[in-house]
């Protein structure tokens, strides 16, 4: 059975990593993470224009929490306070044991393996406490260091679709990435 284990929070550590939920205290940090001209290039979301909107949207992720719709992650480094990044689930398809992965990082941590190292955290949670069957990614199809990324990971391209999110007045493409927990167990050392 698909779950989602949510409450209590599940805060999840890595070598280098703590990977907790978005708080108050994050306000800052994500505000300057999301409104980073080259960390939300390629996504197709509103870009927070405040501090109140940034807020918001950590009420929102808190109420996703809340209702096991939904679930993000503040990633920072051991030892660090400074939010770095993000990572959750979105979209949970919970009659198809299927969550969708998204993440951003500051880029000032790109090609470090910091990323690599969150994504992999909360996969064993997606397969290990979710029971997920397939972890999804939907990504810009110029985003290539997202698509290499997913691909270190395991991922596989499964397909295109060409003008299929509207955004702001413009049709933008998009890919599909996909892990089965069947290929993630096998691919394990």
């Amino acid at each position: 059975m698909f779950k989602t284990p949510f409450d209590p929070f599940p805060n999840l550590e890595t070598e280098q990593l703590l990977l907790s939920q978005l708080a108050e205290h994050h306000l800052h940090d994500l505000h300057a993470l999301r409104t980073h001209p080259e960390v939300v290039r390629y996504l197709q979301r509103p870009i927070p224009k405040s501090l109140e909107d940034t807020l918001e949207n950590i009420n929102i992720n808190q109420q996703l929490v809340q209702k096991q719709e939904g679930i993000a992650w503040a990633i920072t480094k051991k030892n660090e306070k400074k939010l770095i990044g993000v990572i959750g689930f979105w979209r949970i398809k919970k009659e198809h044991y299927r969550p969708e992965i998204g993440y951003l990082l500051l880029p000032e941590y790109w090609g470090k393996g910091i990323m690599s190292e969150a994504i992999q955290a909360t996969l064993r949670f997606a397969f290990e406490q979710m029971n997920a069957h397939t972890v999804e990614a939907d990504i810009n199809p110029e985003n290539s260091a997202s698509a290499k990324i997913l691909l270190r990971n395991g991922f596989k391209r499964e397909g295109a679709f060409k003008e299929n999110i509207f955004f702001e007045g413009v049709f933008y493409d998009s890919e599909v990435y996909s892990l089965l927990k069947s290929d993630w167990i096998n691919a394990k050392p």
